[in-house]
């Protein structure tokens, strides 16, 4: 399945009777997205303002035609809801579930990877996917999004892609695909997957790439960029300023060493041709440059 979402996405909401998946449902509703079913167990029959609500993603699936799924469930249900989904045929999986136990979000992975390779995670702990103007999965505002590319974003901070958003659309910049991997440490879509996607997009001319401490998965974007991307790509690595051997915020965000520091990513990044930005304001105004050379 393609990370790309458009007007022709179905989205189905596992969770929906819940208050955040009302919320975000309807949100994602009003900003155009075709979201179509809803799945709450012994909520069946029943209806969130219109959505009609099934016991199961299979029962969902067949009604609505749904081929994307939006989990908002508790941690200690969520892994269970991306298998079942997968398992009923959903090709792109948008779970933004944080807290799942680790050794689930490992069975996770590793079920959909070995059993259910046709479907797409994206996330857990993550804020979604958004194209502006077209379809939003998840709970990114729609309001600080700018239809038109050329730009496309991936981050593994959700708070940093908001900003990226905003600092881009603020200088007039459109964004073609906004996608928000998440910072757990066993990610469902990883940046090399959306940098390989924003490369083979015709209408991506340059991407954002937002990354944090702890992991080797910025060093291996940067491998990817050196050897496969002839766009331009501009990153922020957020914590520079984190203490080594101490765990910072995300469950990924643990550094041993020299290994997965700011400063490593940031080196690696540079080599490989990344404009590296010292702050998110600056990484927008990298690329107001770049998109006025493209023309």
């Amino acid at each position: 399945m393609s990370i790309f979402v458009d007007e022709s996405t179905k989205v189905l909401v596992q969770g929906l009777t819940g208050s955040q998946g009302r919320f975000h449902a309807l949100r994602n509703k009003a900003y155009g997205t075709q979201v179509v079913a809803g799945v709450t167990p012994g909520k069946g029959g029943s209806d969130v303002e219109g959505i009609p609500v099934y016991e199961n993603v299979r029962q969902a699936r067949e009604a609505s035609g749904a081929n994307a799924s939006f989990v908002v469930v508790p941690p200690k249900f969520a892994a269970d809801a991306v298998v079942e989904a997968a398992a009923a045929g959903i090709e792109f999986i948008v779970c933004i579930t944080e807290g799942i136990p680790a050794q689930d979000e490992a069975r996770m992975y590793n079920t959909l990877v070995n059993e259910y390779p046709g479907s797409r995670l994206l996330g857990p702990n993550c804020p979604g996917i958004i194209s502006p103007g077209k379809c939003n999965i998840g709970i990114t505002s729609g309001d600080i999004a700018l239809p038109g590319g050329p730009v496309g974003i991936v981050s593994r901070s959700g708070t940093l892609t908001y900003q990226a958003l905003h600092e881009l659309s603020q200088q007039g910049i459109g964004q073609t695909t906004c996608v928000g991997i998440g910072g757990d440490p066993v990610p469902g879509t990883s940046f090399i997957d959306c940098l390989e996607a924003f490369q083979a997009d015709p209408q991506t001319k340059a991407v954002m790439m937002i990354g944090e401490i702890g992991g080797d998965a910025e060093e291996r974007a940067a491998e990817f960029i050196a050897k496969e991307m002839d766009k331009p790509v501009v990153a922020y690595v957020a914590g520079v300023t984190a203490p080594a051997g101490k765990k910072m915020g995300h469950a990924g965000a643990i550094i041993s060493g020299s290994s997965g520091t700011a400063q490593a990513k940031m080196a690696a990044l540079s080599a490989a041709g990344v404009k590296v930005a010292k702050n998110p304001t600056e990484a927008g105004e990298f690329m107001v440059d770049i998109v006025k050379e493209l023309g």
